[in-house]
């Protein structure tokens, strides 16, 4: 069976139980942070951003492993140009 591997610089959103702030945004590879808190349910950390490849995907997931969070899902999404982070300022 053919598996499908991904091209370099995939954009990838990975969500985590607990709540991490921005701080963090530099260790992660500057993947955007943010939080998601309803109610009396334990707040979702969701990390959006290019990963260069497979082996760095694998870093970031370590460093979640290290952080003892609990992994919620990793899913490889299409992001507009327009919408990735930094891209506004190189546009002008």
């Amino acid at each position: 069976m053919k598996q499908s591997n991904p091209g370099p610089g995939s954009d990838y959103q990975i969500k985590v139980q607990g709540k991490l702030d921005e701080k963090w945004s530099d260790w992660f590879g500057a993947m955007t942070v943010t939080v998601q808190s309803e109610g009396s349910d334990a707040p979702i950390t969701t990390l959006i951003g290019t990963v260069a490849d497979q082996s760095a995907l694998r870093g970031i997931l370590t460093k979640i492993w290290d952080l003892n969070l609990t992994l919620i899902s990793v899913t490889r999404i299409e992001i507009d140009c327009k919408d990735r982070p930094g891209q506004k300022e190189k546009d002008k």
